[in-house]
């Protein structure tokens, strides 16, 4: 009787806890969606910060998470490769994989003051590598992650299928096993873009903003997030309502992104 009681009142607290969370978590998207629709326009899109608009900021954030994204993705699928078929069971595989799962937790306001140190104090100068080194950084050890597990996945009869043709164990890896696990790893990927996409305290301390239109990296770097928490402080309102549509729209981005992570694993299975 008493495991009983003991199993409604935990089932009652439960419940109620997820109905706080997801309260607040609708509560939060239901004020974003109201305040940046009512503040979005067509201007905002074909301006730049310093004409009231965020062009040069979505410009700026894609193109320093892609240019991340080509540092982070060989880096990250090559580790996790390593781990999973050259150092399986070895010392070395298993300080990897604990140092990359640290890094996963690791606070990003670290990394970018990691960064700051190294790529930006030195100069003299806030620049786009450096945003750009920090936010790979923060890719890389979910990809490595994802392709650790996502080629645990892959059955080992596939691979002693391809020793038995006489194919080589890069052959092997390239041709049989990521092929297997391509849409976990891909998945992964686009998770792992989605969170930087959206990232700001590394910006805060290695490429800052610009509010002009620049693909110019050895300077300060147009940053969509940065944009946001500075509009945020300003005390006219044509500022937060510009913060409260570049959130809007940001948070669109990474929820698109999201979706179709979504996607490719339902379609997988």
């Amino acid at each position: 009787m008493n495991r009983l009681v003991l199993n409604k009142i935990i089932l009652t607290l439960s419940t109620l806890s997820a109905l706080i969370g997801i309260t607040f978590l609708f509560w939060i998207l239901a004020t974003l969606t109201y305040k940046g629709i009512m503040s979005i326009s067509w201007a905002i899109f074909v301006n730049d910060l310093v004409n009231g608009g965020i062009r040069n900021l979505l410009a700026g954030q894609f193109v320093m998470a892609i240019l991340a994204s080509f540092i982070a993705v060989p880096v990250g699928m090559m580790a996790g490769i390593y781990l999973r078929e050259y150092g399986h069971g070895s010392k070395l595989a298993s300080i990897i994989r604990n140092l990359s799962d640290v890094m996963m937790s690791a606070p990003s306001i670290v990394i970018g003051v990691f960064v700051y140190a190294l790529l930006v104090d030195p100069f003299g100068s806030y620049n786009g590598y450096a945003g750009i080194v920090a936010l790979a950084i923060m890719m890389i050890p979910i990809i490595i992650s994802t392709t650790d597990n996502m080629l645990s996945l892959v059955p080992t009869e596939l691979r002693e299928a391809g020793m038995a043709l006489g194919g080589s164990k890069h052959k092997i890896i390239v041709q049989i096993v990521i092929k297997a696990a391509k849409v976990g790893i891909l998945t992964g990927i686009l998770l792992s873009f989605a969170r930087i996409i959206g990232e700001t305290a590394p910006l805060l301390f290695t490429s800052a903003n610009n509010q002009f239109f620049t693909m110019d990296l050895s300077g300060q770097f147009p940053s969509l997030t940065v944009s946001i928490y500075n509009l945020a402080t300003y005390p006219d309102e044509a500022s937060r309502e510009l913060a409260w549509a570049a959130a809007f729209i940001l948070t669109i981005i990474v929820l698109c992104i999201n979706l179709v992570g979504r996607f490719l694993i339902r379609n997988k299975k």
